[in-house]
């Protein structure tokens, strides 16, 4: 079979989801200026232990084979740990996001002993100047701890999992040296004008001759680097990326969100692209083959304003979440469109107009009071 026959049948979606994202809790030690899901503070409706077990009973029955875990910080649950072994034990791989805060050495031991575990430590600078002014200081300083901690215990190739800004873009080759060095991979991702990224975005994504460099850099190095298919748009440019070529929002894809929420994409937490709970009756299977907005999302797209340019086959007119959070229509061309589209159509959407995301857990900053 073709990538492309391949990629057509996958627009119409599947049976269960290829890559499920489940954020357990909003609750985060850390407050990045980029965070898709706006983290911070604990929502008091987050799914029990008791729902969570039952929601991966669920995915077992529909032989979903792994799921990513994130947040916030997931390690900050109390139960994170029994969710993660009872997943494994109902055969379900975990992938966990993690700023590292947490793994301790006998935390690492923990996880090293464990199987179907896969783990992504979050860095966004090669220094902590530069990684720090995105995700808090001292969080450098964290991630590394964390690293040398996993390195110790043996528990193998780990992911580096670096969010993709203007002022670390000259830093991909000393990533790709720092993961090497570890023995572990390195993934790269587009930043998302999601969560707080919204309004952080136009200052930290990067500029077109920066798309340009992202795209050479990433041929360069194939398939020793991982993407996360999220750079798909910048196959305008020439020879296309490794990867799948779409948008794979409710079709291949979707989000559990941590009070059970499920969303489309793990980058459009809005209420536009809500498809239901798994609270609600039939639970998770349910709203994966019937919710409506699902099943709009597996029916052919228009190439809106697109149709006309010449390189609509190559990046499928980009990323949904980067064009609805930054106010453009979906059926427009990606804010980041490397032929210049977007940046032109950014210019026509009002002040204030863009939407925003549909929820804020950011922590409140406590004022004190001067004498």
């Amino acid at each position: 079979m073709s990538a492309e026959t391949l990629v057509s049948q996958l627009k119409t979606g599947l049976d269960a989801p290829i890559c499920l994202t489940w954020e357990l809790t909003y609750a985060c030690n850390l407050q990045c200026v980029h965070c898709l899901s706006s983290s911070g503070q604990r929502d008091p409706r987050e799914l029990s232990t008791a729902e969570a077990k039952r929601v991966l009973d669920e995915l077992r029955a529909l032989q979903v084979f792994y799921i990513n875990i994130g947040g916030g910080e997931p390690m900050v649950r109390r139960d994170f740990f029994e969710l993660v072994e009872y997943a494994v034990e109902q055969q379900i791989g975990v992938k966990f996001s993690t700023n590292g805060a947490f793994i301790d050495r006998a935390k690492a031991a923990h996880l090293a002993a464990m199987d179907y575990l896969d783990i992504q430590i979050s860095l966004d600078g090669i220094d902590a100047p530069t990684n720090d002014s995105v995700r808090g200081e001292g969080s450098y300083a964290l991630a590394r701890r964390a690293m040398d901690h996993l390195a110790e215990a043996g528990f193998g190739p780990f992911k580096i999992s670096v969010v993709v800004t203007r002022h670390n873009v000259d830093q991909l080759d000393g990533f790709k040296a720092l993961a090497d060095s570890y023995g572990a991979q390195l993934r790269v991702t587009r930043l998302r004008p999601s969560g707080r990224g919204a309004d952080s975005w136009h200052e930290l994504h990067p500029t077109n001759d920066q798309q340009v460099q992202i795209y050479r850099w990433l041929l360069a190095h194939g398939e020793s680097v991982l993407t996360g298919d999220s750079f798909f748009h910048l196959n305008a440019l020439g020879e296309s990326l490794p990867g799948l070529n779409m948008c794979g929002a409710g079709r291949v894809v979707c989000l559990i969100d941590p009070i059970g929420d499920v969303y489309a994409c793990p980058f459009v937490i809005h209420d536009q692209f809500r498809a239901g709970s798994v609270r609600d009756a039939g639970g998770f299977a349910a709203v994966w083959r019937e919710s409506e907005l699902f099943r709009s999302l597996r029916e052919p797209q228009s190439a809106g304003a697109c149709a006309s340019c010449g390189n609509y086959d190559s990046c499928q007119g980009g990323c949904m979440a980067a064009k609805f959070f930054t106010g453009l229509p979906l059926d427009g061309p990606d804010p980041e469109c490397v032929s210049g589209h977007g940046e032109r159509e950014l210019l026509t959407v009002p002040i204030g107009l863009a939407p925003r995301p549909a929820m804020d857990h950011t922590k409140p900053v406590l004022l004190t009071r001067k004498r």
